[in-house]
């Protein structure tokens, strides 16, 4: 069911960057309201309009606001941030898991394998058969092949947009897909914060195109719990 909010709602949703106690799964905030989804509706929605930009056919989304599929699509005029989020869910009782072959978990070859099905090719990185040991953040899951790094170069208008269609379509897919963290453009989103919405990164120094992922979409996976 699609849930229309108001404009005060916006603005509430926006200076406390969380869901209303009971309010939908999901939103999107078009240029009028911010659209309540279910997370179904979400997970239809940042696939077709993903299949779309690529010329392959797209499922039917007759049953959702032309409104939120036109904004997942364009983004916000003159600046592709974030438009949908999605109520934060971690696993708590998921296995750890070992590299495969790729480099990757089970669960994250899961994520590739997935995005590429939607996205087709991508420009990735963060992960090699064997496993990477450098090139990371101390404690970064990439060591523990849990990560991915899926780049939109150089930085312009156009690849934040395209980056950002990316972005909500793993936060979509978060719960299914075991996603902890997906980090894009100065912000990130958490499966652990269970109110949702994006927060902003303070990347590291130098702060840099890579460091703050302005070039490149981060996205892990839940490592488990160890027995």
């Amino acid at each position: 069911m699609v849930v229309l909010l108001g404009p005060g709602v916006l603005g509430t949703l926006r200076t406390e960057g969380g869901f209303l106690p009971g309010g939908p799964e999901c939103t999107v905030a078009t240029t009028d309201a911010v659209v309540g989804l279910d997370r179904s509706e979400a997970k239809l929605a940042t696939t077709a309009v993903a299949l779309a930009a690529r010329g392959v056919e797209a499922p039917d989304t007759s049953g959702i606001d032309d409104a939120v599929l036109r904004q997942l699509a364009d983004g916000p005029a003159d600046d592709a941030g974030p438009t949908l989020s999605c109520r934060g869910s971690a696993a708590t009782d998921l296995p750890v898991e070992q590299l495969t072959a790729t480099g990757l978990t089970p669960r994250a070859e899961q994520v590739r394998s997935e995005l590429t099905e939607v996205f087709g090719d991508q420009s990735l990185g963060g992960f090699a058969p064997g496993g990477v040991g450098q090139g990371h953040g101390g404690d970064s899951t990439h060591y523990d092949g849990r990560a991915i790094d899926v780049f939109f170069r150089p930085v312009t208008e156009e690849n934040r947009r395209e980056g950002w269609m990316l972005a909500h379509w793993l936060v979509a897919h978060a719960e299914d897909l075991d996603i902890q963290y997906v980090i894009f453009d100065d912000r990130f989103w958490s499966a652990h914060l269970p109110r949702g919405q994006w927060h902003r990164y303070d990347a590291p120094a130098p702060a840099n195109e890579i460091l703050r992922h302005l070039d490149h979409v981060h996205v892990d996976v839940l490592g488990g719990d160890a027995d």
